[in-house]
């Protein structure tokens, strides 16, 4: 029987690269010389430091520009607030991996309500879809590509 996986995943080689070029930019930009501006990956997450409120604002579309450049959605990004340390501020933006049980099951409401003949069961922090026609499968990947889920998608292990 036909079944395919739904992730939510971030390919951190990727992410470390576009957030190394990001920090190249920022520390060879102009309003960024003398500052204490940096930033770093650890533990899939991503730490903005900088002098001001201001500065940190500035790196976002930097970050966001590499990111997409390198084809991670900026939409599995959760940005903290900017918090005082020290001198200057600094800010933690999370990199959501998986997909949690309550976007699971707005995504199996999903393909229940469009009558597909397609079973859905969540399986930890992924998706498995099954049905009898690989017709039926395709539409709904192109059912949930278009549902506003609020994580970024990938379909994996399609099988026949």
């Amino acid at each position: 029987m036909p079944t395919f996986d739904v992730v939510s995943e971030v390919d951190q080689h990727e992410l470390t690269n576009a957030i190394d070029q990001a920090h190249r930019e920022i520390s060879n930009r102009f309003d960024f010389k003398g500052s204490g501006a940096e930033i770093k990956v650890a533990d899939g997450a991503i730490s903005l430091q900088a002098d001001s409120d201001f500065q940190v604002q500035q790196m976002h579309p930097v970050i966001y520009q590499k990111l997409t450049a390198r084809s991670i959605d900026i939409a599995c990004l959760d940005a903290g607030k900017v918090a005082p340390s020290g001198k200057g501020v600094k800010q933690l933006i999370t990199v959501k991996e998986g997909i949690d049980k309550e976007t699971a099951k707005k995504a199996v409401g999903v393909i229940k309500g469009s009558k597909l003949k397609v079973q859905a069961q969540v399986q930890g922090e992924q998706l498995r879809v099954t049905g009898k026609k690989r017709d039926d499968l395709q539409a709904a990947m192109a059912l949930l590509k278009d549902a506003e889920l609020g994580v970024p998608l990938q379909f994996q292990n399609f099988r026949d």
